[in-house]
């Protein structure tokens, strides 16, 4: 093959590899670069398969048919190119439509003056016949407007080259790799074209679009060109809420983000970067030591400095950057403001403080109060009972009063015990210490200490519960439940009244029941205990049940720290039901597991 046809070959797989970037360039074509990218590879592929042609024709009608061919590119090319600069670097976002429809204008009207060049020779003045036969066939006479594209090109090549160098020194090594791969995609054509200007006659330009296809190959599928643009990372970079600082290998500071200058000032004090870390970092000594001395694991550590008169605290982590090799070649230092997780920390510790000394004030001033009422009020008791004794068989006139008197201080003597419990169990000082217990046994020791209670009031007590079953419960909160519910029942059961106490085996539950016959439960009672109310909102009611209500609410709280729980039906005039759940089994406890209560009481107490 002589030299024309080498050269058209070699155009026509220059043409074909830009074709071939074209169709990597579709497959990413929902971005704006991609696009772009693919309308460039098309113009430079028209450009070198129109001079594969012009390389070998044989007169003047072919040589400018195939110039037709070339100059559906040769307009247009360039200015893509800058476009695609422009849309990488994030140039004029609010208003680029508008620019490309400028920067097209000169483009646009080479191509329509080129298609008419025979009628006014503005492109091309004329066509000479190259006498010695060697490429090319004819050489031109330029035109006005040839010239004026040339400048223009260089022009827009120039300033796409400027728009580059600030991102260029900015950016993370991969988006400059990146950047890399388009600049020499728009000097290699460049460079080419710069023999066309030194006297030779052969353009060879087409073959700079070829090194620019290769690079752009390269650049795809090497560094990832058209996945993630420069600018698409570089506003990643930017909008990270947390300040980011990036060294190369070497200890240098390569970039950092506005968040990271927040932090450290001083980081736009300089101007050229990469810098070493040491004139900048200058003012933070702590922080150039724990960068110098980070081994090859990833670091966290505390940060902070003063901003004003506010002291801001900063959680950084200290990161490793390697490339594919596993080869360090950088690090990446994040700094995440937590000034306002460690003021709220601040103010917690201080009200948790206060908190706890209020609180210990409040439980010397409950104790001491609590105390100092129910010693009082035990003497009462003694007292009442003594008088009541006395006044009774000397038959006082006002002896009913009396018993009155005696009844409502063993009620209120009965509401501070209750408080008292209540008061431990909160404080934690009532420990759970859940043994086995034979349930008729404990039941019957109940009974026995509410006897003389009923036996006033000629109450009958009765327990229905077989001698086998067997109850896991804390002993001293089994009998203060049992306490409350015989009190409760003894106070709204009539003369002469019945109180039944039973039990029965429901899988691995035991249901403890205490019924009576008497008066029922009041409505505002019932309605509390099935509400939940608070405590002390029950014991602020200021009427007469206020004991009971408390004792039923400190029950149900017994009883749920057994993890079982407490019901109750209840009918006027008929008698209240109150029934309770704890873990058991039917096996026979002669004794108690502690080696406790021995004695077996009788199973019916009368009035």
């Amino acid at each position: 093959m002589d030299i024309r046809q080498w050269m058209s070959v070699s155009l026509f797989f220059a043409t074909a590899l830009m074709l071939f970037v074209s169709f990597l360039s579709y497959r990413k074509r929902h971005l704006p670069v991609a696009k772009t990218m693919i309308l460039i590879m098309l113009a430079a592929a028209c450009y070198s398969f129109g001079y594969a042609f012009e390389v070998l024709s044989r007169n003047l009608d072919e040589v400018k048919l195939s110039l037709q061919i070339e100059y559906l590119g040769i307009p247009f090319v360039t200015t893509l190119w800058f476009f695609q600069v422009i849309q990488f670097t994030g140039t004029a976002s609010s208003y680029r439509k508008r620019l490309a429809v400028g920067l097209f204008v000169i483009p646009a009207a080479v191509f329509f003056l080129h298609m008419t060049n025979d009628w006014h020779h503005l492109v091309y003045e004329q066509y000479v016949l190259n006498e010695d036969g060697t490429i090319p066939l004819y050489t031109t006479v330029k035109g006005t407007w040839y010239k004026v594209h040339t400048v223009y090109n260089y022009s827009v090549l120039l300033f796409g080259m400027l728009l580059f160098i600030p991102m260029y020194w900015r950016a993370l090594p991969a988006v400059r790799k990146q950047i890399v791969v388009l600049l020499l995609g728009a000097v290699a054509p460049m460079f080419f074209n710069l023999f066309f200007w030194t006297g030779s006659n052969v353009d060879l330009t087409p073959f700079g679009f070829a090194v620019s296809g290769i690079a752009y190959v390269w650049g795809i599928l090497r560094f990832n060109l058209l996945r993630l643009t420069p600018l698409a990372m570089a506003k990643v970079f930017e909008t990270i809420r947390d300040g980011v600082v990036l060294f190369d290998y070497e200890g240098q500071i390569v970039s950092y983000n506005s968040a990271a200058e927040k932090v450290l000032p001083e980081l736009g004090l300089t101007k050229r970067y990469p810098v070493d870390m040491e004139k900048v970092l200058s003012a933070s000594p702590e922080l150039l030591e724990r960068i110098r001395a980070a081994s090859d694991e990833d670091e966290r550590f505390p940060f902070h400095r003063f901003h004003g008169n506010r002291k801001k605290h900063y959680s950084c982590s200290l990161s490793y950057i390697y490339d594919s090799g596993r080869v360090t070649i950088g690090k990446i230092l994040m700094f995440n403001d937590i000034t306002e997780l460690k003021e709220s920390e601040a103010g917690l510790r201080e009200n948790a403080r206060q908190l706890f000394e209020l609180n210990a004030f409040k439980d010397k001033l409950f104790t001491v109060v609590a105390h100092d009422i129910r010693d009082p009020i035990a003497l009462l008791v003694s007292l009442t009972e003594l008088l009541g004794d006395e006044l009774t068989a000397a038959d006082f006139e006002h002896a009913e009063l009396v018993r009155e008197l005696k009844g409502q201080v063993q009620s209120t003597f009965h509401l501070v015990e209750n408080l008292l419990d209540w008061y431990r169990s909160q404080k934690g000082k009532v420990v759970f210490h859940p043994l086995g217990w034979n349930l008729q046994q404990v039941v019957r020791q109940a009974l026995l200490l509410a006897g003389s209670r009923a036996g006033m009031k000629q109450i009958q007590l009765t327990e229905q519960i077989d001698e086998k079953l067997t109850v896991r419960a804390d002993k001293e909160m089994l009998d203060l439940i049992l306490r409350n519910l015989l009190s409760n029942a003894i106070k709204f059961t009539g003369l002469g009244g019945m109180i039944e106490i039973g039990a029965k085996l429901e899988g691995d539950r035991i249901v403890v029941s205490v019924r009576d016959n008497g008066a029922g439960m009041d409505d505002q009672t019932s309605e509390l205990l099935r509400l939940e109310e608070p405590f002390l909102k029950v014991m602020l009611n200021g009427d007469d049940s206020g004991d009971t209500r408390f004792g039923l609410a400190l029950t149900r709280e017994f009883v749920r720290i057994h993890g079982g729980s407490l019901w109750f039906e209840s009918k006027p005039g008929v008698g209240t039901t109150f029934s309770f759940s704890l873990s058991g089994s039917a096996v026979r406890l002669d004794a108690f597991d502690n080696g406790g209560m021995e004695e077996i009481y009788e199973s019916d107490f009368g009035g």
